[in-house]
């Protein structure tokens, strides 16, 4: 599960979707540095609506544990 990058706290799965959505970050619950969905390393994700089936369950089941955070924004510009 993804911990925040000052002080090391699990994010529960619904608070890294909540997370995903927003576009300014959020608040880590412990610390209150802002938080970001780190994507350094990867690929830009494919929409859920291009997925099928049992890969789009399993990417929504399995996205908060593959998610990393940042302290800084990344997003693809």
């Amino acid at each position: 599960m993804a911990c925040c990058n000052h002080c090391n706290y699990k994010w529960k799965a619904k608070n890294i979707w909540l997370l995903s959505l927003s576009k300014k970050g959020k608040e880590c619950p412990n610390c209150k540095a802002r938080q970001f969905i780190s994507l350094k390393g990867k690929e830009p994700l494919v929409g859920i609506g291009y997925l099928s089936g049992i890969v789009a369950i399993l990417f929504i089941v399995f996205f908060p544990f593959m998610s990393k955070l940042s302290d800084k924004d990344e997003t693809i510009s």
